[in-house]
Parts: C-alpha cells; sequence; structure tokens
C-alpha cells in the first residue's frame, strides 16, 4: 500500500457507515443521519495513548501517560488541531507486551485512531511495530532508546544513545581520564548501548578497559563493584535499567566506591535522586535531553512545564524525560495536521517529515531548551542535551548543555525516509568495527 491510499480512519468509518445504511435499507428505515465522517471531515481527531500506568514500567510510563493528558488538555484550550478537539483514546496495558499486541489491534482497527502513541521499552516497541508497520499506522515511540530504527510510520523521538552516551562520555574523558568500564542490561538496549560506549571511546581518545551485561533479575553488585575496583577505571558508564538495578547505587555508596559515573538511564527516567537516600547517587552524571531539574525559563519559571504538570497531578511523583517527549511530540503532531491541512495520515507523516521545529519563542512546546528539530530524513529529533550532576545531597546541577543532531541514522547509515519507505532497525556492529 503505498502513501497516497486511503486513510484507514476513512475507510473505516466510511465501510461502517454504508454497512448502517444497508441495514437500514433493509429495515425499510431512512439512511438519514449516517454519515462517512472521513478524517478530512471529522469533527474530532483521536489521539491513541497506550503507556503503562500499572505493572513494572508503572514508574516511568505513568508520567507518560499524565504529560500527553497535559498536553492534549492545552491544546484543546486553545482550539484544539485546526479546529477540531482531540479526543484521546486510553488505557492501561499494565506493562504487558501481548495486552499492548491485542490494544494496539483495536486501537487500528475498531477505533481507527488517527496517531498512535505507545510503549516505554525497546522490548514492546519490536512487540507492536509489525503491527503497525501491516496497517501503516502513524506512530510515536517516544522513550531514549538505544536507536537505529529507519521505519516510515515511526517517529522515534526520544534522544539516541548515541546522543545521550555523546553528551556525557566526552564530558567524563576531559574531566577525569580515559579508562572507562561498562556496566550494562543483558538485553537489546544494554548490549547496544554499550556498543556505542565503545564507538564514542574511540572517536575520544579513550579505552573501554572492563565491560558486564547484568541479567534484570539482578540485584547483588558486591561482585561487580569488587572488579571495578580493581580494575580502577577513571569512570563508569552505567547502562542499568529497572528496580533491580537501583540496587547497585546504594550498594557501591555502602562499598566505599566513589568513581564517577556516566549514565543514559539513572536520574532522568526512575528519579533515583529522589527515590532512594544519599550518597547513593553522588557523582552521578546523567546525559539527557530532559529532567525536572532542567534549568530552562520554559521548564522551571512561573507557570512553566513543572508548574503547569504539578497543577495537574499535583500528587505526581515527578516529571522524567520521556514525559516531556509525550508532550512535545504532541505539539509536532498538531503542526504537522495543520500543515496537512487534513487527518489523513500519508499527509501527516509527509508534513512531519518537511522538518516541525518547536522552540521558546512559541513557549510551551521545548521545555527542554532551545528549539527541538525532527529531522525529517531520519524521523528522530536534534535534541537539547544536557549533562546533570548530583551531588552528595541529591542536589541536581546542570553542568554543560549543547545541541546534538541525530547522526547514525543520518551521516552513517543514509536512512533518507522520504525517498525510501523502509521499515529496518541498524545497530552499530553494522558500521563500527570497534562495536564488534
Amino acid at each position: 500500500m503505498s502513501r497516497d491510499s486511503i486513510s484507514r480512519r476513512g475507510f473505516v468509518t466510511a465501510g461502517g457507515a454504508a454497512l448502517v445504511a444497508g441495514l437500514a435499507g433493509c429495515s425499510g428505515s431512512s439512511s438519514e443521519g449516517a454519515s462517512t465522517d472521513s478524517a478530512s471531515s471529522s469533527e474530532t481527531v483521536k489521539i491513541g495513548v497506550l503507556e503503562d500506568q500499572s505493572g513494572n514500567f508503572a514508574l516511568v510510563g505513568d508520567p507518560k501517560y499524565k504529560a500527553s493528558m497535559l498536553a492534549i488538555e492545552e491544546i484543546n484550550a486553545d482550539g484544539g488541531i485546526d479546529g477540531k478537539e482531540i479526543e484521546p483514546v486510553t488505557a492501561d496495558p499494565q506493562s504487558d507486551n501481548q495486552r499492548y499486541q491485542e490494544l494496539t489491534r483495536e486501537y487500528i482497527n475498531d477505533e481507527a485512531v488517527d496517531a498512535l502513541w505507545a510503549g516505554y521499552s525497546s522490548a514492546t516497541r519490536e512487540a507492536i511495530r509489525p503491527i503497525i508497520n501491516r496497517n501503516e499506522q502513524l506512530y510515536f515511540y517516544t522513550t531514549q532508546y538505544e536507536g537505529g530504527v529507519c521505519d516510515w510510520t515511526t517517529f522515534a523521538c526520544g534522544p539516541t544513545a548515541r546522543q545521550q552516551l555523546g553528551s556525557v562520555l566526552p564530558y567524563l574523558r576531559e574531566e577525569f581520564g580515559p579508562k572507562i568500564y561498562t556496566i550494562a542490561a543483558d538485553y537489546n538496549f544494554g548490549q547496544l548501548s554499550a556498543d556505542w560506549v565503545k564507538v564514542l571511546a574511540n572517536e575520544n581518545d579513550a579505552e573501554v578497559i572492563g565491560e558486564e551485561f547484568i541479567p534484570l533479575s539482578e540485584s547483588s553488585f558486591g561482585s561487580t563493584i569488587s572488579r571495578i575496583q580493581e580494575a580502577d577505571p577513571d569512570f563508569v558508564m552505567s547502562m542499568l535499567v529497572g528496580a533491580n538495578h537501583t540496587a547497585f547505587y546504594e550498594q557501591k555508596a555502602s562499598s566505599g566506591l566513589d568513581v564517577p559515573i556516566g549514565t543514559s538511564t539513572a536520574m532522568a527516567q526512575g528519579y533515583e535522586h529522589r527515590r532512594i537516600d544519599p550518597p547513593a547517587m553522588a557523582n552521578i552524571y546523567a546525559g539527557v535531553n530532559y529532567m525536572e531539574e532542567v534549568p530552562t525559563a520554559g521548564n522551571t519559571s512561573d507557570g512553566g512545564f513543572v508548574d503547569r504538570y504539578y497543577e495537574k497531578y499535583p500528587d505526581a511523583p515527578y516529571l522524567n524525560e520521556e514525559a516531556e517527549t509525550n508532550y512535545f511530540t504532541t505539539y509536532m503532531y498538531k503542526e504537522a495536521v495543520e500543515q496537512a491541512g487534513t487527518l489523513e495520515q500519508p499527509d501527516v507523516i509527509e508534513a512531519l517529515e518537511s522538518g516541525i521545529s518547536l522552540g521558546t519563542e512559541r513557549a510551551p512546546e521545548a521545555p527542554e531548551g532551545g528549539s527541538i528539530e525532527l529531522d525529517g530524513a531520519t524521523h528522530h529529533v536534534d535534541h537539547h542535551m544536557w549533562v546533570m550532576k548530583a551531588d552528595e545531597e541529591h542536589t541536581v546541577e546542570a553542568v554543560t548543555n549543547e545541541k546534538i543532531p541525530e547522526q547514525f541514522l543520518s551521516e552513517t547509515v543514509g536512512c533518507d525516509l522520504t525517498q525510501e519507505t523502509e521499515q529496518t532497525q541498524y545497530t552499530p556492529v553494522d558500521y563500527f568495527e570497534e562495536a564488534e
């Protein structure tokens, strides 16, 4: 099916109206009142939001859901999208990939959503992406992730490992020295992130002197800490994830391990600096596009993003990295629909590919600072990246910031979805010898 084919929502609603009309004719009743309700004439915009509000990923998924609802509320209060109110279609997938698959099918085939936001983990994304691909559904994936997805209906708008690690690793190399010890979760995300550490080490005249992959079920890190101490690196790169792995930070503090630690996962997502006692997160440096503490006017000023979030959700524990991405991508979608002048998904994708930019001059869309540009060729975002440091009291401060564009797909792979409608995930081992 090409991008010029009829939109799914138009097909489903038109087909439904035809069925109603046929049944009315059989009963002798008039078909008056039945309408096709095509995508371009619909009175509402149906946005599907599938984010974990319970289960293993609720800690990180619930803020995503809440930020989507905040953006939808703001946009509706300001006249909606091209004069149409957003109708959110939501459910709790409960951190269950089978339930994600069931709900994704339901949202595409029964609800005929105009756009879909879904999932925290890479495993979830890959569980539903074949369904999305088969149905050519416009899909926003908003978690920071390992990178490399070149897919014409998927917009992976969180920062990639190359962007996150590419902000914090060079900083630590300059500040502390070239010897790196890597610890990462033992699955796709952690393994590919560790490959990126090796690539970035090579680019920054550094060396990975040790590497460990930790099962997600592991919560005892005594042996790992001993090996780090024996190796005596200048800094550690940590891509640990999940509740069990949080124990590493507490145990490293108890053991007296005070080596600087760079990370793409801690603090910004699961807000460990708020949840566990000091000094567990002391000397942790996170490479992020967003944390609640990011010191931009659009974020922390009176009436800024943080204030608006807590005004709507006063009992929320934290406003995390992925929440901000759910938030600004909703505004990007609004811009694209209004540019396209239709809800037809191929046309909206084409508008997104033309390049959508959100900036501080149009706050509240870009809380992370500067401007956020969507790269149409790769469907990724050029992010404003920060290195955020936690001290012994878990006070967080920004130590550096810079704009980092998406590089792997654009410069190395040559992904250009405006020219070729592929649906592939590329990895660093395909292009960099040091990642093997």
